[in-house]
């Protein structure tokens, strides 16, 4: 085990050079800047905008885009940068995996040349914010009946509905609006921030996530001009592809709560005296501790094999499933021992652990419930789909 991060198997050695220097860049960022300063913007639940700037110096936004401006890392390095993140704050590696990933990725696979030069590398320096607009009030886990319409009129789009959880969308300069057109198919349309009848509103009374601010957001009448329909994207099968290459980095986020919430209880335990002893001398911690490394352990190798696959091309969208919904849950357990172990400390954020318990939460829950990467992985498994007796339309 390495004396900065639990890495049993020394997992570390199948890493190349580059994604080690870049794993190690983000971690230095994160112990320096987020970690000693995130926890009083949770607490009023306030974005921290200048250390989210900050990101772009660290050449990490855009994740593996290649060209305008963006990185082009490995999948394994991106899996690693949106670990470290998580390690540090849910709420950092959010606006991150919103921004990098789902929006800017969005851009980079279903537009087409014009519309990446135009919008990837102000989005690379973190000049522009992306936001992806997909969930709606009425639909989150079958997005694939979403009702926002897109009607055309002259040379422009008109949008109507409403969205509602949508990381950044208060904030984005450029907010990727998944709508249905007249043919009933499914298109992403960019609004551009002061468009007429774009209204976001921050969603309050959150107990997970604080320091990243969701929107709900209403659509009326939103003219967006037809150049600013995502070329390449002509059903909703697009959308689902761009959520399986994403959803392998929450995988990385899971295992990256997970290691933070383990070197917590750890250090923890061997720090804290009662009867006379360092806890971490009692059996029942030491079983503890030594469940949540075995269960880090797999998580990693997982989390590495996965994102291998990936950069050879040879990812489903069962595999990322699969991770997201075993590492979600595994996460989540360890999180709650951490706590546990942490005792009364454990629920006092300036000890960290309170913050990463109550953000597994919304990992585990989005980018796909439990239950829904279940039957993903069960219709792989099987050839039968269980999600639903209705058969949605999936233009």
């Amino acid at each position: 085990m390495t004396a900065d991060t639990p890495d049993f198997y020394a997992i570390e050695d199948l890493l190349e050079p580059a994604e080690i220097e870049l794993r190690d860049r983000v971690r230095a960022f994160c112990d320096a800047e987020v970690i000693p300063h995130i926890n009083d913007y949770w607490e009023r639940a306030d974005f921290p905008f200048e250390m989210a700037k900050q990101l772009a110096g660290l050449g990490i936004v855009g994740g593996t885009i290649d060209g305008y401006g963006c990185p082009g890392m490995s999948n394994v390095a991106a899996g690693l940068v949106a670990a470290e993140l998580a390690r540090a704050d849910g709420s950092i590696g959010t606006f991150n995996g919103v921004h990098s990933f789902l929006a800017m990725q969005s851009i980079a696979v279903l537009g087409d040349e014009e519309q990446r030069e135009r919008w990837l590398p102000a989005m690379a320096r973190l000049e522009k914010i992306g936001a992806f607009g997909l969930t709606e009030p009425a639909h989150g886990s079958d997005a694939v009946a979403l009702e926002t319409s897109a009607r055309r009129d002259g040379d422009a789009y008109v949008l109507n509905g409403q969205k509602k959880w949508i990381g950044n969308g208060s904030i984005a300069d450029y907010v990727i609006i998944w709508a249905r057109g007249e043919d009933g198919a499914v298109g992403g349309y960019v609004v551009e921030k002061g468009s007429p009848g774009y209204e976001a509103t921050v969603m309050t009374g959150k107990t997970a996530l604080r320091a990243v601010w969701q929107a709900e957001i209403t659509l009326t009448d939103v003219r967006v001009p037809a150049e600013n329909k995502l070329a390449n994207c002509h059903s909703f099968k697009d959308v689902s592809q761009m959520l399986d290459r994403t959803r392998y980095t929450v995988a990385w986020r899971a295992l990256g709560l997970a290691t933070a919430s383990y070197e917590l209880a750890l250090a923890h335990a061997l720090r804290r005296e009662q009867f006379g002893q360092p806890i971490a001398g009692f059996q029942l911690v030491q079983d503890k501790l030594a469940r949540m490394l075995a269960e880090i352990t797999s998580m990693q190798l997982m989390c590495w094999r996965l994102s291998t696959l990936a950069d050879a091309g040879r990812m489903t969208a069962a595999m990322a499933s699969l991770a997201k919904m075993n590492h979600a849950a595994k996460a989540r357990a360890i999180v709650a021992d951490a706590r546990d172990i942490l005792g009364g400390d454990g629920i006092l954020l300036d000890h960290h652990i309170a913050r990463h318990h109550a953000d597994m939460e919304a990992i585990f829950t989005f980018e796909g419930t439990d239950s829904v990467q279940a039957l993903i992985v069960g219709r792989a498994v099987t050839g039968l789909s269980a999600i639903s007796g209705r058969k949605p339309d999936t233009r």
